[in-house]
C-alpha cells in the first residue's frame, strides 16, 4: 500500500483530497496544526498534529514511513489579509515549504502535488484564463503561490511536481462532515448561508465592476472535483510524466449576484445586500481554461454545478459540524 503526506490535510481542501486518496486505496498520513480548532476524527487516515515547519516531525514521518508522494495544502489563504501581513503568508506559505522541501530531498521523496491558485495569474484581459499567460500575482498570497512554483520549477530536475491552480473551491461532503469551517470565514459561499440564516444583512465588496451585473466573476469548483484532480495528479506522476502545471476550473463564470439569486431560490428566502467597498488584491474576473486539465489528467468537473454546490454547503451547515463516521460513498 502506498503512503501519502498531505500537509493541511484537515483544513477544507486537503481533508477533501484526504478521503478520496483513502477511498483509492492510500494510506494517508495528514499533518496538520488545526487552526481552526476543527474536528477530525477520521479513521481513514493517520493524524499527526503538528506545523509543517517542525522538522523533528517531518523527518520522523520520513523515517518511520515509505512516503510515496507529498500533497501540500498547508497555507494561509486569506488575500485581505495577506495585504494586512505580508510577512506572515511569507513565512508560512513560502519559508516553511522550503524547509518541506529540504527534508523531501534529504529522505529522497521525488514527488510533490503543490496546492497552488488563479491567484497567481492576477488581473487578466481575457475571458479563459489558460497556464501560458503571464504570472502577474497583485496580492502576498498570491505572490507566495507564484514564489512556490518558481522555487519548484528550479528544483525539477531533482523533484517531480505537478501545480495545481484552483479558481474558486466550494461545496461540501455533508455525509462525512467535510465542509468548509474558517474562524474568521471568508468566503463567499458560507458567509452567503449565515447571513440568510441569521437574517443579518450581506455584503457585497463592489458592485462596480465592469461585469454584466457588476459584482465580480469567479469560476466555483466543487471541493470534490478538486480531491479528484489530485488524485489524478497523483497518478499522472507515477506514471513517469514530467512536471508540470495545469487549471481547476470548469470554464464558466458565475458573479457574486447570481450566487446570491441561486440562493435565495434554494432558501426560498430573499437575501438582504448591503454593497461596501471592494477589496484590495480582488480582480474583477478569474475564469479557468481547464482544457490542459482535461486533456493531460483526462479530468472534467461532475459536481460543480452551482445548485449543487449550494446545496451541499448548506447541508453540511445545516448538520452543525458534527463529525460522523460513515461508510464509504463511491462520488465518481
Amino acid at each position: 500500500m502506498k503512503t501519502i503526506l498531505v500537509t493541511g490535510g484537515a483544513g477544507y481542501i486537503g481533508s477533501h483530497a484526504s478521503l478520496f486518496l483513502s477511498q483509492q486505496g492510500y494510506k494517508v498520513i495528514v499533518l496538520d496544526r488545526f487552526v481552526y480548532n476543527q474536528i477530525f476524527n477520521h479513521k481513514w487516515a493517520e493524524v499527526i498534529r503538528s506545523d509543517i515547519a517542525d522538522t523533528d516531525i517531518l523527518k520522523s514521518i520520513f523515517l518511520n514511513n515509505n512516503i510515496d508522494a507529498v500533497m501540500h495544502f498547508a497555507a494561509s489563504i486569506n488575500v485581505g489579509d495577506s495585504v494586512n501581513k505580508p510577512l506572515e503568508y511569507y513565512e508560512n506559505n513560502v519559508s516553511k515549504t522550503v524547509s518541506l522541501l529540504q527534508l523531501m530531498l534529504k529522505y529522497n521523496v521525488r514527488k510533490f502535488i503543490f496546492s497552488s491558485s488563479c491567484a497567481v495569474y492576477g488581473n487578466v484581459e481575457t475571458d479563459l484564463i489558460t497556464e501560458d499567460l503571464p504570472l502577474k500575482p497583485i496580492s502576498p498570497y498570491g505572490k507566495t503561490k507564484f514564489m512556490v512554483e518558481q522555487i519548484l520549477e528550479d528544483l525539477s530536475n531533482k523533484i517531480n511536481f505537478v501545480s495545481l491552480r484552483y479558481f474558486n473551491a466550494a461545496g461540501a461532503l455533508p455525509e462525512f462532515g467535510l465542509g468548509e469551517i474558517h474562524k474568521p470565514e471568508t468566503h463567499l459561499i458560507p458567509l452567503l448561508l449565515t447571513s440568510i440564516k441569521n437574517q443579518i444583512p450581506f455584503t457585497i465588496f463592489g458592485n462596480d465592476y465592469d461585469t454584466k451585473d457588476g459584482t465580480c466573476i469567479r469560476d466555483f469548483l466543487h471541493v470534490w472535483d478538486i480531491a479528484s484532480a489530485h488524485y489524478l495528479a497523483l497518478q499522472y506522476l507515477q506514471n513517469g510524466n514530467p512536471s508540470n502545471y495545469f487549471n481547476l476550473g470548469t470554464g464558466q463564470g458565475c458573479s457574486v449576484k447570481q450566487i446570491i439569486d441561486e440562493a435565495e431560490v434554494l432558501l426560498k428566502t430573499k437575501v438582504n445586500v448591503t454593497v461596501g467597498p471592494r477589496r484590495q488584491g480582488d480582480p474583477a474576473i478569474l475564469v479557468a481554461d481547464p482544457s490542459k486539465a482535461n486533456n493531460y489528467l483526462k479530468w472534467k468537473p461532475q459536481y460543480s454545478d452551482i445548485a449543487f454546490i449550494l446545496k451541499s454547503a448548506n447541508s453540511f451547515d445545516n448538520s452543525q459540524r458534527i463529525i460522523t463516521n460513515l461508510p464509504p460513498i463511491d462520488y465518481l
